[in-house]
């Protein structure tokens, strides 16, 4: 019958440690006083008894002053090690351990040991310190959002008054009037304004994502269909690879069609004449993958950083939350998006979902929660 050595060796009982260290010494002391008594006993050696009797007492000796040294040298570091470990424990990163200046192993030991709590203790500032930096940083972002959504419902009210105005007027003027050009560069220029709006208020106060399973391929494919239409008169592929393993993806399809149709317009926007734009799913690592790429321009490593932040824009009639919008939806749903580029030669985008929520993640997307 087979034995588990390693349940033997935990179920024995817990030895100290200069029991461990003694033992052995003890044993060897003792086996060579019983071979000395034997030697003795064959060769009747005069005064033997008094020989053993000497032998005896040094070995005895030599085990209290291996002990009293064990005790000095092992167990005394031992002890205040312990006692720093459990200050550690506790909180206080300022502890550290005397018998770090001796030369030997043990110093290094306790050299190692103080090292290792700088370390922790130089973490923990700088993770507190971050923690601040970026509690501060919300905070502020918020108190903007709050601002930028109570100014933008003060403008889009007379905005709506001023494009009724200009309409008002284009119908007073005269067929033939050189100003109707002009009330069409108002009327474009009021939309252009509207839109921002739109976008603002999204992105300052954006809809929660109301989950449930849904075929990915199906949200996906909607939104290249109306990319499209975008390009009919271009020369331009948009192309769409789907995938049997996302048939059921709990996501809220609304907003993801917005990400993956945002994506592919800037896409065709970033191909100047002739080109291809690509979406492929696959299931990969457990997750869902949609994978957004282009033949255009690409993106220039110095831009490439900037593009997720609000307002940042490369073109002219962008208003710069497209891909912010994108990325706060895609981390609504416990995603991640990453973007590679390069000039010349196109960009793509990686979307990484999660097949299933989870319960946290369920009532941080409740609360709104995007950043």
């Amino acid at each position: 019958m087979s034995m588990d050595l390693g349940n033997i060796f935990r179920s024995a009982p817990r030895l100290h440690w200069r029991l461990k260290a003694i033992l052995p010494v003890v044993g060897v002391l003792l086996l060579g006083l019983f071979a000395f008594q034997i030697v003795l006993l064959v060769q009747e050696t005069p005064n033997g008894r008094w020989i053993l009797t000497v032998a005896a007492s040094g070995a005895v000796v030599i085990c209290g002053v291996l002990l009293a040294v064990l005790a000095v040298l092992v167990e005394r570091p031992l002890r205040e090690l312990k006692k720093t470990i459990a200050l550690v424990r506790t909180g206080d990163l300022q502890a550290e351990v005397q018998f770090a200046v001796r030369n030997d192993d043990v110093g290094e030991l306790g050299q190692h040991f103080n090292e290792m709590v700088r370390q922790l203790r130089e973490s923990k500032e700088e993770i507190e310190r971050l923690h601040r930096q970026e509690m501060s940083r919300a905070e502020h972002l918020a108190t903007i959002g709050e601002l930028a959504a109570g100014l933008a419902h003060e403008i889009r009210n007379p905005l709506a008054g001023i494009a009724g105005v200009i309409e008002v007027i284009g119908k007073d003027l005269p067929p033939n009037s050189s100003s109707r050009e002009v009330l069409a560069e108002v009327h474009a220029e009021i939309r252009q304004i509207q839109s921002i709006l739109n976008d603002l208020l999204i992105y300052a106060r954006p809809r929660p994502p109301q989950f449930h399973s849904a075929d990915l391929n199906a949200t996906v494919e909607q939104a290249v269909l109306l990319a499209r239409q975008q390009v009919r008169t271009r020369p331009i592929e948009v192309l769409f690879a789907s995938s049997p393993d996302l048939t059921a993806v709990v996501h809220d399809p609304v907003q993801m069609q917005q990400v993956v149709l945002n994506l592919l317009l800037n896409g065709i926007q970033a191909i100047r004449e002739e080109g291809r734009v690509e979406v492929v799913l696959e299931k990969k690592s457990g997750r869902a993958l949609i994978r957004v790429s282009d033949t255009g321009r690409g993106i220039s490593r110095d831009v490439l950083p900037k593009i997720f932040r609000p307002f940042f824009t490369t073109r002219k009639e962008g208003t710069g939350l497209g891909l912010p919008l994108a990325r706060g939806i895609v981390e609504s749903h416990g995603g991640r998006i990453a973007v590679s580029s390069e000039p010349g030669r196109g960009t793509q985008f990686e979307i990484w979902l999660p097949l299933e929520r989870r319960a946290s993640e369920g009532v941080a997307a409740k609360a709104g929660v995007v950043q």
